[in-house]
């Protein structure tokens, strides 16, 4: 009988994703679990209205699995700045569907995105640091405003290695250019930690992931990356590391 050959490319597993998981990290991810969730009962009872900013990447899902699971009283918003990639919004539906939620989602001024991509160009984020700032003005920090708008706190899953403008993230600090606290429960988290624990609970996730995308934003702006690159080497690739962010979270 002859043999079958097989054609298709083998499934390259992503090792960022897939973490090894003994007693030892299971009784980690049970410590940081019980953290992150005394650190959010405590934010919602001193403030009162909180919110947190889901951009459906690893750390904003162990947040939303915290805050949904717990039945906790803050509010969860998503930006989609009208580029984002098609599994970002599979990700949204399924989200939906697993905890039973309606997701609150702010848009971009349809004015403002036309008069821009009209004067600019479909991509002129790509011709340099001022156009691409400028594109995110319109498309997350105007709609982030709008989402904070009368509320005393919010919450973000950013970590402090995630690149060179994070190295110093405290857990809480004063957003200056919102006027409210900020809090980044998961500061000081390792990506390892944050894939043992979405493993761990069955937390769904961005597909992007296993397909070595750490950070996920809109799909013109975000890229693979290599095995032991930074795991922000792939947003905005074509810039400097030290410009590496959309201005939602200015220091």
């Amino acid at each position: 009988m002859a043999e079958t050959v097989s054609f298709l490319k083998p499934r390259v597993v992503n090792p960022a994703t897939n973490p090894a998981i003994d007693e030892i990290v299971r009784a980690n991810i049970a410590v940081k679990r019980a953290n992150a969730l005394e650190l959010l009962h405590a934010i919602a009872a001193e403030h009162g209205e909180v919110t947190f900013a889901n951009s459906f990447g690893a750390e904003d899902m162990v947040l939303t699995d915290l805050i949904l699971t717990e039945r906790l009283p803050i509010e969860i918003f998503s930006l989609d700045t009208g580029r984002l990639p098609a599994e970002t919004y599979t990700l949204m539906g399924e989200v939906e569907k697993r905890y039973g939620t309606r997701l609150k989602v702010y848009f971009p001024d349809a004015t403002a995105v036309e008069t821009w991509v009209r004067r600019e160009g479909i991509n002129a984020f790509y011709d340099s640091v001022e156009l691409r700032k400028a594109c995110c003005n319109i498309r997350k920090v105007e709609p982030l405003k709008r989402a904070l708008a009368g509320k005393k706190a919010w919450i973000t899953g950013m970590r402090a290695a995630q690149s060179a403008t994070r190295t110093e993230l405290p857990v809480r600090q004063f957003d200056d250019a919102n006027g409210l606290e900020k809090y980044n429960p998961l500061s000081d988290w390792s990506e390892q930690e944050v894939w043992a624990y979405i493993r761990i609970h069955g937390v769904p996730y961005n597909a992007l992931h296993d397909q070595f995308y750490p950070s996920i934003g809109c799909a013109p702006c975000t890229r693979a990356i290599a095995v032991g690159e930074d795991v922000r080497a792939g947003r905005w690739w074509w810039e400097d590391p030290a410009n590496k962010e959309c201005g939602l979270h200015k220091k």
